[in-house]
């Protein structure tokens, strides 16, 4: 299917002259019409109806997506995008997609129906029915990513660095002496898990620490660290420390530490990441990677308001900061 980025480079236009000749010809010259007229029937080109809805009308209303609404990193998200969104006179609907590409597709579908203005996923898929509106529409498509980061998507994103605050979390248990370490990431299809992998690896080569490093591959839930916890602490040689890529596996984890009559931190060290609310009541408190959940969801709604203001001409990546709390979960391995 042509694209209006196809349409300008075959008449050797702008996409702005294009979508001019195609919406106000009256404003282009006659020899500029007839190029790009011609280059729209020669390469079958039909003008994108859902970008042109998306740019005409107004409901004041966000639609934001979340993969696991249960997860309390996301609430903490979705409570910034609200008060944010708030401020500026939005309202907020909620999806929960429950890492299912069908449910995206359906709020997906709420967006070109224009039942919102614009479109914040939490979540690493872009819908397949939203591709041809990215590509139509370019950076102006009003859709914001958060959490995750995904070049290659075309669109803006507000996230953190993921494999950089996971290499300092690395670097605080080696610190501390630890080189059995376990590491328990989440999916890796998704583009945080695998950047946090890349930040254990090269904080694990720094360290030399390759060899006695063991990674399990979990999902971000309590169960997962529970079981993948377990598993690290039955081999025959046990991490003394464990890295999870949530602070929910962390629970889980130190679950799977006490089960086995073991101690945190005398025994095994524990790091989570994310920074919770709950991270910091747990016994012993957890030693975590903090991410500004809040500000998150306020930067994301403002990268949608700037596109829906016709402010944006690039796509924006806005990294934000991380800190490592530390807390009473990790001290110096058992000599």
């Amino acid at each position: 299917m042509a694209t209006i980025q196809d349409v300008a480079r075959s008449a050797g236009v702008s996409t702005a002259t294009v979508s001019r000749v195609l919406s106000a010809p009256e404003l282009v010259a006659e020899a500029t019409r007839i190029k790009v007229r011609e280059a729209v029937v020669r390469l079958g080109y039909t003008p994108n109806l859902a970008a042109k809805t998306l740019r005409t009308l107004r409901t004041d209303k966000i639609l934001v997506t979340v993969p696991d609404i249960s997860n309390p990193f996301f609430s903490q998200v979705i409570r910034g995008v609200e008060e944010a969104a708030t401020a500026a006179g939005y309202s907020v609907l909620l999806g929960d997609t429950r890492h299912e590409a069908a449910r995206e597709e359906q709020y997906a579908a709420m967006l070109l129906r224009k039942e919102a203005d614009g479109l914040i996923f939490l979540g690493h898929r872009l819908p397949n029915g939203l591709a041809g509106v990215v590509a139509a529409m370019g950076p102006a498509t009003p859709i914001v990513n958060g959490c995750e980061f995904s070049p290659g998507l075309g669109v803006s994103s507000a996230h953190i660095d993921n494999e950089r605050a996971a290499a300092e979390a690395m670097e605080h248990l080696y610190s501390l002496g630890h080189s059995r370490i376990g590491v328990i990431t989440g999916p890796l299809i998704s583009p945080i898990s695998r950047d946090r992998l890349a930040g254990v690896r090269a904080a694990a080569g720094r360290r030399r620490g390759t060899r006695d490093m063991v990674i399990a591959t979990g999902d971000f839930t309590i169960e997962a660290g529970a079981e993948h916890g377990g598993l690290l602490l039955d081999r025959p040689e046990p991490p003394t420390a464990i890295f999870c890529f949530s602070d929910e596996m962390a629970m889980g984890a130190l679950a799977a530490i006490r089960r086995r009559g073991l101690r945190c931190p005398q025994d095994v060290s524990l790091v989570g990441f994310d920074d919770i609310r709950f991270a910091r009541y747990l016994d012993p408190p957890l030693t975590t990677m903090s991410q500004p959940m809040d500000e998150i969801g306020h930067e994301v709604v403002r990268l949608l308001l700037c596109i829906l203001a016709g402010e944006t001409d690039i796509p924006r990546h806005v990294t934000l900061p991380h800190r490592l709390v530390v807390r009473d979960s990790t001290a110096p391995p058992a000599a």
